[in-house]
């Protein structure tokens, strides 16, 4: 192996070897020389990372559902600390899911089918983070992914540092679960008293700029869909509510809490950044 500083790197016939090796029908059932490449791979990550990933004791359950061998070995090492899943069809991501999984990361290309549907079909049953990490980088396909029920959306190339961002990120908000006070600054939001303000200043917020607060609050760094604010916002209003029903709550949220970081994402929704 050849080094470069403390890191080293694999041959490109060992990636080549997980790559193109065939596929396993089952995640305990390893493609061939799979052992010895996870080993490999072992010995490739820096020892910091290894040392940080022995220390840790905050495990989660996350399942990979990938096609691509040697990316969803890669993935899985790289969040070693926690229990992983390990699925490369939709069939095997219906037959790992046994709902007491903490995060998917999933892709949408799967041999025998499209991971949108597996997607839909957790969302049935759980409120799971799901963060889709693919190819299809159209903004058509990010905004349909969003709206299946995605948390989060990475398209490849995709930075691994990124990934585990993310990944961590959300796994603290589901650990958090459904607390009810925020802070951020000089805002101090009290949903369970309904108590908000601003520089200690109290601020009067009507409930459904309330519902509109929390949904953004508990998805930070999201990017949550102008349908899905709808439907979670008005979900208990039995009238037709039109998308510029939104954009008037929005708009009075900012005035009334002048300096919240939610930035607009053109075309798509709203995501509260910090």
């Amino acid at each position: 192996m050849e080094g470069t500083g403390n890191i080293e790197f694999l041959p490109a016939d060992c990636y080549n070897e997980i790559k193109y090796g065939s596929r396993a029908a089952h995640h305990t059932s390893e493609p061939p020389g799979s052992k010895q490449n996870r080993a490999a791979l072992q010995a490739g990550l820096p020892k910091q990372l290894t040392q940080a990933a022995e220390g840790r004791r905050d495990m989660a359950k996350i399942m990979i559902v990938e096609d691509d061998i040697a990316l969803n070995d890669g993935i899985a090492l790289s969040f070693k600390e926690h229990e992983i899943l390990q699925a490369y069809t939709l069939q095997q991501g219906r037959s790992e899911w046994d709902g007491s999984t903490d995060l998917v990361i999933l892709d949408i290309n799967l041999p025998d089918g499209s991971g949108l549907q597996l997607c839909r079909e957790i969302r049935e049953m759980s409120d799971v983070p799901v963060i889709f990490l693919t190819a299809n980088d159209m903004e058509i396909d990010i905004v349909t992914g969003l709206e299946t029920g995605a948390d989060d959306y990475i398209t490849k190339p995709f930075s691994l540092m990124v990934l585990r961002a993310r990944v961590n990120t959300a796994l603290r908000r589901r650990a958090a679960g459904n607390s009810c006070r925020y802070e951020w600054g000089g805002f101090v939001f009290d949903f369970d008293r309904m108590i908000f303000t601003c520089e200690g200043t109290a601020v009067e917020l009507s409930r459904t700029e309330q519902r509109l607060l929390r949904a953004l609050t508990s998805n930070t760094g999201i990017t949550l869909t102008r349908e899905m604010l709808i439907d979670r916002v008005w979900s208990t209003d039995e009238r037709y509510v039109d998308s510029n029903a939104l954009s008037v709550t929005m708009k009075r949220l900012r005035e009334k809490l002048p300096g919240i970081p939610v930035r607009t994402v053109y075309g798509i929704g709203y995501v509260w950044e910090k």
